[in-house]
């Protein structure tokens, strides 16, 4: 008998506890995380008012989404669920960290067949960090469906272990375009019988890096297939894609602004040599649960690495292929028990640009990573003399505004155990 697909690429057998009798409450068994009580801003709550029951969706499906911890739909997935389960292509505009990833695995998860042992769903991300974390999402919110094959596969991996999980039955690809096209042209990944393609972060995915080998993975999948594309920006690229590759895509623009509501961002005036001295000022100040450093090369996070160990702290980096340059960056933790599961998890709260970025895109998606569903972040830049009309060009493209550093900084901006769910503050 040949083994299971395993590294996060598949869900043990439904329990027989999780077995629904009809007429049974069905949510009385579920294994509920505890209640979320930190504030939100109206990033996630300005709903509709909608329920996941809304959808007519499986059982087996809500048992998963409810079991996450989600308990009513964020405004981007009320927009595309209902859209994407009728079968029609999207275009949708939305910030990290407002429950995307839930907006297209719900609909995909919900149209895939278990009778069919064949590939119907593929999701393509720009970086490994990304496809890992959405299939981990995928495998939990699918684990009471009986049997939804989830496969990963990411560049840096070895290619000769996804052959062989190929071989078994796979439903669902969670990929980056590399590979996927790879595996599409070995003949090893069957895409014939896709239904579904999801893009996310659309503007990375087509941008010179990787627009040649998106054309020719979409040039393999059937004619007669959905397209989901989600993006924070809209570049050219994304529009020329969109006419190319689209049929009366339904268009969702959810960001009149484009930063996120619950991210406060200050700027810190520094020389260079003054910047790791600064760095180390914020970690004896601030009350961070951990936060993600951001440099412009590769080498400057590695020296970075160092200096951070070497002042106590716990770290370690990570190297993310973007456009020309290397966009590097380091996580770092206060406390000593790294996080594994990538760098968009809510546990961040601060984001802090070592180097600023050069462009206003680069800009958004970093300090998309604090403030992560709707929570409350904090955006630090460390700004030299020659970063000084970059740092004003950005906020004039962005329309926000970044505010000179505090002496002290209100912690009710970006500590969870400072609001309740009403948004009073809580005196710990």
């Amino acid at each position: 008998m040949k083994g299971t697909i395993n590294n996060g690429s598949s869900q043990p057998a439904p329990t027989t506890n999780a077995v629904i009798k009809p007429g049974d409450d069905w949510k009385k068994n579920l294994k509920l995380p505890p209640k979320d009580m930190r504030m939100k801003t109206s990033d996630v709550t300005a709903t509709k008012g909608n329920e996941f029951e809304d959808y007519c969706l499986k059982r087996e499906l809500l048992m998963g989404i409810f079991e996450m911890g989600w308990e009513k739909p964020s405004p981007i997935q009320e927009e595309s669920i209902p859209i994407a389960l009728s079968g029609r292509d999207i275009l949708a505009r939305a910030k990290n960290g407002t429950g995307k990833s839930g907006a297209y695995l719900i609909p995909l998860l919900e149209r895939i067949d278990l009778k069919k042992d064949c590939i119907q769903a593929v999701v393509i991300v720009p970086t490994r960090e990304l496809a890992l974390q959405v299939s981990q999402i995928c495998i939990q919110v699918s684990k009471h469906m009986g049997g939804v094959k989830v496969m990963a596969t990411t560049g840096g991996t070895n290619l000769r272990d996804d052959i062989m999980r190929l071989d078994e039955t796979v439903h669902v690809i969670i990929a980056t375009p590399g590979r996927i096209l790879d595996l599409i042209k070995k003949g090893v990944a069957k895409v014939n019988q896709v239904q579904m393609i999801v893009l996310d972060e659309a503007d990375k995915l087509l941008s010179q890096d990787f627009v040649v080998m998106m054309e020719e993975i979409l040039g393999f999948l059937p004619k007669q297939r959905q397209i989901l594309l989600y993006s924070a920006t809209f570049p050219l690229s994304v529009q020329k894609f969109m006419n190319a590759h689209l049929q009366k895509p339904y268009e969702i623009n959810l960001m009149e602004e484009l930063t996120l509501k619950g991210v406060t961002q200050y700027y810190a005036y520094v020389t260079e040599r003054q910047k790791v001295h600064c760095l180390n000022t914020l970690f004896s100040r601030l009350q961070i649960n951990q936060s993600i450093i951001f440099c412009n090369s590769s080498q400057r996070v590695e020296l970075l690495a160092k200096k951070i160990s070497q002042l106590g702290y716990s770290c370690f980096y990570i190297h993310a292929k973007m456009r020309q340059t290397a966009v590097a960056l380091c996580a770092l933790s206060s406390c000593t028990h790294l996080f594994t599961r990538g760098i968009d998890i809510q546990a961040v709260n601060v984001v802090i640009n070592f180097d600023f970025p050069k462009l206003g895109e680069t800009y958004l998606h970093r300090i998309g990573r604090s403030g992560r569903f709707g929570h409350l972040g904090l955006a630090i830049n460390l700004i030299t003399y020659d970063d000084r009309f970059n740092l004003k060009a950005i906020e004039e493209q962005l329309g926000t505004e970044i505010k000179p550093i505090p002496g002290i900084i209100d912690k009710s901006l970006y500590v969870a155990e400072y609001h309740s769910e009403s948004g009073e503050e809580v005196k710990p």
